[in-house]
């Protein structure tokens, strides 16, 4: 059995190194130590997360739950923590609040003051020592000697990162290959890196690629089989009720069996799209759906076909996958797109999709599989102007009519080499009195510290930052600040995990730097 502080010390020494090879080769030396009942509490534990999932535990929570003494040695397990935590996480009738309290002061009364200090920001979802998703998939595919690319596969399919390191360590590569895309089980969505414009991503892209819409409105993933419809967002939240047109609209697609990856939008009566906040509205509506659906309709437009009659075909090249959406879902429900090798067309094409009040292209290459939550470098796309989601990190008081009001947010992306968010830079622009009352509410409660001038919030809220350019910065620690930065939107959709990383801000450093820019 595994002492608790045995993995606090790996967690310590993971978050010490600036070495992404160091933390992978950290991570996986201890699970190799692991009892097979271990691997997955552990796995999650070192990963920032619980099996639990969020339990509700709140920093306020610990100051009355710590106890004033701290035992000189652990006397903890895994297992012991898993097991509480459970218990914990189970208390939902009358006196829950006191038995959930008791449960908790019991937990910390057991740990030594290293094994506290590692266990109150896990348990209040704040644990910031490096090895994230990412990061644990290599680590696991390390520990069981399988290739990471195998691992990193079963891993869209498993949702549960302890899940997969214990199937991955204890039953090898032959039960991570069965693992497959099912009906009605969501997976994170392919997402995309970013492109200047048209001529980088042909350039980034071999041969001819597939030039698509791109719509500003919100991701769905649709599964289909006979007349069931269940409809999942990006994040995987079930959605079916509050879009009863689109699921509508599915049932007479030529399919037993359906997956398909695809856009809602609202439109107005001349077919052009609505902003992205009228959109939103409908997914978040349970109460008066035929009212909202009569004022305002949504159209699902589909750019991929997972799987079809009950064969995955994610593994499949994008050729592919387009041939098996063309066969089963209408011309007019499929996003309109341009397969061409030619620098000319593709402008035209990607002129035209502006006109029609889009926000840009995707750009995709047509030999690849599908990445399912992984930012693959065979999707690219291209806007107007530059935008990034990043992460705000804390926000400033304002002043004069914003007094009261958090105004100046810091945001910042998050470095996949160290695990932590980097700081881009400060803006107070684009924000409407609307969203400063909304923007003020919820960082109050995601705060973790503050001082006279500024709070401090988990990085959880995903905002769109639009910019002019990158320019050099000795001031952030990432070396780069964002130039003219205002917020466009607030990304309620996306998960931290979905925002743009250090890596793609590079990118678009570097092909500025090479003397690319976005078209106008």
């Amino acid at each position: 059995m595994t002492s608790l502080s045995e993995l606090v010390a790996t967690s310590r020494r993971v978050g010490a190194s600036a070495s992404r090879v160091a933390k992978i080769r950290e991570l996986a030396d201890f699970l190799r130590t692991l009892d097979p009942e271990e691997i997955s509490a552990a796995t999650h534990y070192l990963s920032g997360s619980l099996p639990q999932g969020r339990i509700g535990i709140g920093f306020a929570k610990f100051r009355d739950a710590t106890p004033d003494e701290v035992p000189a040695r652990g006397a903890l397990s895994i297992a012991d923590v898993d097991e509480a935590l459970t218990t914990f996480a189970g208390q939902r009738a009358k006196g829950a609040v006191q038995r959930r309290s008791a449960a908790l002061r019991d937990l910390l009364a057991r740990a030594t003051a290293e094994e506290r200090a590692f266990l109150v920001p896990l348990l209040a979802g704040e644990l910031r020592q490096g090895a994230l998703g990412g990061m644990m998939i290599e680590a696991i595919a390390k520990a069981a000697g399988l290739p990471a690319a195998q691992v990193r596969r079963a891993a869209m399919y498993t949702g549960d990162l302890g899940a997969l390191g214990r199937r991955a360590l204890m039953e090898g590569g032959g039960a991570l290959s069965a693992l497959t895309l099912q009906l009605f089980v969501p997976v994170v969505p392919m997402l995309a890196q970013t492109a200047t414009d048209v001529t980088q991503a042909l350039g980034a892209l071999s041969g001819e690629i597939a030039f698509e819409w791109k719509m500003d409105g919100a991701r769905i993933q649709v599964h289909k089989r006979g007349d069931e419809v269940r409809i999942y967002t990006r994040n995987l939240n079930e959605v079916t009720d509050a879009v009863p047109e689109i699921a509508e609209s599915v049932r007479s697609f030529a399919a037993d069996s359906l997956v398909l990856d695809g856009e809602a939008i609202a439109m107005d009566g001349a077919g052009r799209p609505y902003p992205f906040q009228m959109t939103m509205r409908r997914f978040g509506r349970k109460l008066g759906v035929e009212r909202a659906r009569a004022a305002l309709p949504m159209r699902a437009y589909y750019f991929d076909c997972l799987l079809l009659d009950g064969q995955a075909t994610v593994d499949l090249p994008g050729r592919e996958r387009r041939q098996r959406l063309s066969e089963v879902v209408p011309a007019a429900r499929r996003m309109p797109s341009l397969v061409t090798a030619s620098a000319a067309e593709a402008q035209t094409f990607y002129q035209a999709t502006l006109a029609a009040g889009h926000e840009g292209v995707m750009a995709k290459a047509l030999d690849a599989p599908y990445e399912a939550g992984n930012r693959g470098a065979s999707w690219l796309k291209i806007k107007r102007a530059h935008t990034l989601d990043l992460v705000v990190l804390a926000a400033e008081w304002g002043h004069g009519r914003r007094t009261g009001k958090l105004s100046n947010l810091h945001l910042g992306a998050l470095d996949p080499s160290t695990g932590r968010f980097v700081m881009l830079g400060k803006t107070f622009k684009g924000l409407t009195d609307e969203l400063l009352e909304w923007q003020t509410r919820e960082l109050l409660a995601r705060a973790t510290r503050r001082d006279a001038l500024t709070v401090w919030v988990r990085p959880e809220l995903v905002v769109e930052i639009a910019f002019s350019d990158l320019q050099a910065s000795t001031r952030y620690p990432g070396g780069v600040a964002l130039r003219l930065a205002r917020v466009k939107r607030y990304r309620t959709d996306k998960t931290p995990d979905q925002a743009d990383t250090m890596r793609t801000i590079l990118d678009l450093r570097d092909a500025q730097l090479s003397g690319q820019r976005s078209p106008d």
